[in-house]
């Protein structure tokens, strides 16, 4: 419990699984011991919070904690006062949905204004599904681009996808991005029909969990092979 008698007020950055995987596969042990050492969560979601806590360990009393919902409909003006806790001298956890706090998540917005505080920020090692995704896709990993979500309008996410495809070439870049799961294999079909067939595209799904898939090919390779990947979080890259 050393971790513990060290422990400064700062404003920690919890990663939360990915999945449906065993907390000690993908977060340290100093992790735990944080967390055992905070009693006020910035979360997305307090259900989704209150169930990793316990994951976490099991004699955590969910009742003493006290919660702070931070997700897009949080009035932005609110966000601001979560942090009282902080500077009034206690360390606070911020826990997304799934990976890493405020890395494409709205934990960004209580970061910023910690730093804009001057308050001790404090990021710990956990899964982020991007960087997995680029590890394990053989693509740039010197220089790459997330870019979120594309457009749902057909026409709109052609366009955009072929963007990126240039940017891919012309800049040497891998390009991520993500889709709800529910349109994956839309978003796939629409990959297949707007990049050219030389373009190489790795598919990163499930990652850290029992079903986790990671596959590289050509899109001409990919077609007539496309995964059933209609409820498992998915991330997109595509590379020269």
């Amino acid at each position: 419990m050393h971790y513990l008698r060290a422990m400064i007020p700062a404003l920690y950055l919890i990663p939360n699984l990915l999945g449906d995987t065993p907390v000690e596969q993908v977060l340290p042990p100093y992790n735990h011991e944080i967390i055992m050492g905070i009693r006020h969560f910035i979360v997305e979601d307090v259900r989704t919070a209150r169930r990793f806590l316990k994951l976490v360990d099991r004699s955590i009393d969910i009742d003493q904690l006290t919660f702070y919902t931070l997700n897009k409909h949080t009035n932005p003006d609110e966000v601001a006062s979560m942090l009282r806790p902080l500077e009034e001298g206690s360390p606070m956890g911020v826990i997304s949905e799934a990976g890493c706090p405020a890395v494409a998540d709205p934990g960004a917005d209580v970061v910023a204004i910690a730093q804009r505080k001057g308050l001790q920020v404090v990021p710990l090692v956990g899964p982020s599904s991007i960087i997995l995704a680029v590890m394990g896709s053989g693509f740039n990993g010197q220089s790459f681009a997330f870019n979120g979500y594309l457009p749902i309008e057909p026409d709109e996410r052609i366009k955009v996808l072929k963007k990126l495809e240039q940017r891919a070439y012309t800049e040497n870049q891998t390009q991520l991005f993500i889709e709800t799961p529910y349109r994956n294999s839309k978003m796939m079909a629409d990959i297949l029909k707007a990049c050219r067939p030389q373009t190489h595209l790795c598919i990163a799904a499930g990652l850290t969990t029992k079903d986790e898939y990671i596959k590289t090919h050509t899109v001409k390779d990919w077609n007539g092979k496309l995964p059933s990947l209609e409820k498992i979080p998915c991330i997109f890259l595509i590379y020269k």
